[in-house]
């Protein structure tokens, strides 16, 4: 899949308002599941991965004020990886901290399983665009029929016949193609109003939808 765009200027020049609940709570809904999900991809625990997206959003508030949009210097999403990155990296020295003075085995084989921090870049751009299909898919999802969803994600997703979901559905199988398509290009509108530049968006293929899901 291709590179989304980076986050539009507006809600990053929202943002540093601290009392724009709006625009915050639209930038915890984009980059919240993202934080967690690649914390605990990087082995923290529930809880862990959990305090420290608090941690890193807390940190946004701060640092944002400091971000100066440009990108020709570099995307938004990868200033954040780069703090998200640096939490970890603290969070992990203060468990091998406490794992020396412990002497605990089980927790020195635990910090020794995490991943190295050479793919962890792809993995977060890899984990980005799957929280990014998923934020907007929800959004679609709640302002259509259930028929044309469950058309569009049994075929895109589930990868069954359009002839078996028209039966199962009472719908045409030319209405569930349509259906399917229509989801597709209003997730990508979804995408396009969060992200900016369509033309940089990825035409997925079913494997892909599949895999982000």
């Amino acid at each position: 899949m291709s590179d989304p765009a980076s986050t539009r200027p507006s809600l990053l020049i929202r943002i540093r308002d601290l009392g724009d609940a709006e625009a915050w709570n639209e930038f915890v809904a984009l980059y919240g599941p993202l934080i967690y999900q690649f914390a605990r991809k990087q082995g923290l625990q529930d809880a862990d991965a959990a305090d420290l997206t608090q941690i890193v959003l807390y940190a946004v508030g701060d640092g944002i004020q400091r971000f100066d949009y440009d990108p020709q210097r570099g995307s938004f999403r990868s200033w954040l990886f780069k703090v998200v990155r640096n939490q970890i990296n603290k969070f992990r020295m203060g468990q091998r901290r406490s794992v020396r003075g412990s002497g605990d085995t089980g927790a020195h084989r635990m910090l020794d399983d995490v991943p190295d921090d050479a793919g962890s870049s792809e993995l977060w751009d890899r984990e980005y665009e799957r929280q990014l299909f998923l934020w907007a898919a929800e959004r679609v999802k709640a302002r259509c029929d259930a028929a044309t969803w469950q058309a569009f994600w049994q075929t895109a997703v589930e990868g069954r016949s359009g002839q078996e979901i028209a039966e199962s559905l009472g719908m045409s199988v030319g209405a569930v193609y349509t259906s399917k398509s229509r989801i597709l290009d209003r997730i990508r509108k979804e995408i396009e109003q969060a992200q900016g530049d369509e033309s940089s968006f990825p035409r997925w293929n079913r494997d892909e939808i599949r895999e982000l899901s």
